[in-house]
């Protein structure tokens, strides 16, 4: 994303405006899959309800063990007779109508506290890979009639609260691109599977396009507009959740910003070299490699000559010592491990 200096921003027919705007900063962040599925994993854990088996299942009868001589076994048996219930093995979790197998308690650790740094990191990395149109394919977003991503539109279409109706915000996404998105989002709807229906969650559905908001400047009234759109979320820029960057753990949302909240991302996260204006002590996260193609620096002209010297010259051009192979040079190999010749001796006696 650094290769792309501006980015421009849309007007309500979905053509460019003309206008544009430096990309953030926070777009050249290092993406890291690896900090944004742990980070992810630890979130969404704290918001998580409390559930246990009751204290008296599997033990709300009388039953008591038959003991030795009946060439049965040992485990406790419920009383009676006339039934089938009668002698059938009770308490046990391996035993039908037993308690299961340390039974679940309320007071288990059910939230995991996760470091304000990496919370920020894992953030920055899902911005980052927002902006990769590759990595928004591959998450399964319909972008091929999107002009570019980051995709940016015009602050000033929601002036005087002109988005409070869902119609009007329906054909905004549709006119700068993102109608292909909605319709998948929207025909993915199907049933769940298993008992999660009959708990509340029975329908499953893909996510559409995210929009972020500049409360201060576009004002509150367009989440009544988003809201109703199927697989449709909004977040204002100064509270942006990983849960929603990166659902499931999985980097590439497709996001669709207000020129205003584009704007403010330099304030909030700042730069590598300068601090964020709300975040205290905080600079944007640094790659550790500049250069990620190995393949490109090995083979390079300047690491090349120096490793392939003339077989004359000891000393290449830089004045490093060319280093001889100590797995067939022996002289090489016996200043490093004295034992060799040892080992080589007793491994020929063996063949």
């Amino acid at each position: 994303m650094a290769s792309r200096p501006t980015v421009s921003i849309i007007g309500k027919d979905g053509a460019p405006t003309g206008a544009t705007h430096p990309m953030p900063a926070v777009f050249t962040s290092p993406i890291r899959p690896d900090i944004v599925q742990r980070v992810h994993t630890g979130i969404a854990k704290n918001k998580r309800q409390p559930y246990a088996v009751s204290e008296k299942a599997g033990h709300q009868t009388s039953a008591e063990s038959w003991g030795t001589g009946r060439a049965v076994a040992r485990i406790p048996r419920v009383s009676g007779g006339g039934t089938h219930r009668a002698g059938q093995a009770a308490f046990g979790n391996m035993c039908r109508s037993g308690r299961m197998f340390a039974p679940t308690k309320i007071w288990r650790k059910w939230h995991v506290k996760v470091s304000q740094g990496q919370k920020r990191y894992a953030t920055c990395s899902a911005l980052a890979a927002s902006a990769a149109a590759p990595l928004l394919m591959a998450r399964g977003h319909e972008i091929m009639t999107v002009a570019e991503v980051p995709l940016v539109v015009d602050s000033d279409l929601f002036d005087a609260g002109a988005y409070t109706r869902t119609a009007p915000a329906l054909a905004l996404l549709k006119a700068v691109g993102a109608g292909p998105d909605l319709e998948k989002a929207k025909y993915s709807k199907k049933l769940r599977a298993g008992k999660g229906k009959l708990r509340g969650r029975r329908h499953r559905q893909r996510r559409g396009p995210l929009v972020v908001y500049n409360p201060e400047v576009d004002g509150k009234e367009l989440v009544k507009a988003f809201r109703n759109i199927p697989g449709v979320e909004t977040s204002p820029v100064s509270a942006l959740n990983l849960l929603q960057l990166a659902p499931g753990g999985h980097l590439g949302r497709f996001i669709v910003w207000t020129s205003a909240a584009f704007k403010a991302l330099d304030e909030i996260y700042g730069s590598t070299t300068e601090a964020s204006a709300h975040k205290r002590d905080f600079f944007l996260p640094s790659n550790v490699v500049s250069q990620a193609d190995l393949t490109r620096l090995i083979n390079s002209s300047e690491i090349q000559s120096s490793l392939n010297a003339p077989k004359g010259d000891a000393v290449t051009r830089r004045g490093a010592v060319q280093k001889k192979n100590p797995l067939r040079n022996k002289q090489v190999m016996l200043r490093l491990n004295p034992y060799a010749s040892v080992f080589a001796k007793d491994s020929q006696k063996k063949q």
